[in-house]
């Protein structure tokens, strides 16, 4: 029942426009701010994760930790890229309503990282908001650029199918 209504709704769609329209600004902003600020690097943020594994009561998990220690750490300048980026273009995504979906799911694995990695922020009420951006579907991006996009790529996945269909 709460599916049918997340999904086909249309007071629901514009509800989740909203949202979408919030959560893109907020990922925007973040990136934006990385990119133009000129300072930002991973590797201070990564080496400060792995230092939240040890102690008592550890926030970050081992198993996270050497994943950090062992991947995100040698590689920073790729993940410092891939965070800039990555929240600039989930953002620029999520305000314009364009694969929504896509969007949200790569949001909430930025999101999940930044948790595992011992930060609180806002992150858990992203990952809350987003859960339901992606499980409304297409409905979240009713009133976004998807409404026309969606259709259009299905209609030439469907025409290139039935062009390199066999003839029987």
């Amino acid at each position: 029942m709460i599916n049918k209504l997340l999904r086909e709704n249309n007071v629901v769609a514009a509800i989740l426009t909203v949202i979408r329209v919030y959560i893109g600004y907020a990922w925007l902003t973040a990136g934006w701010g990385k990119l133009t600020g000129g300072g930002f690097d991973s590797a201070g943020f990564i080496q400060g994760a792995i230092g939240k594994a040890s102690g008592e009561h550890p926030a970050v998990q081992g198993w996270w930790a050497s994943f950090l220690e062992g991947v995100a750490l040698p590689n920073a300048e790729i993940f410092t890229f891939l965070v800039m980026w990555g929240e600039v273009l989930v953002g620029i995504a999520l305000i314009l309503g364009i694969f929504t979906n896509f969007a949200a799911i790569m949001g909430l694995a930025m999101n999940f990282a930044f948790l595992f990695s011992g930060t609180v922020s806002t992150n858990a009420q992203m990952v809350l908001l987003t859960v339901f951006i992606a499980a409304a579907g297409f409905n979240a991006a009713k009133f976004g650029l998807d409404r026309w996009v969606i259709p259009y790529i299905r209609q030439t996945i469907a025409k290139k199918e039935t062009k390199t269909a066999p003839v029987v």
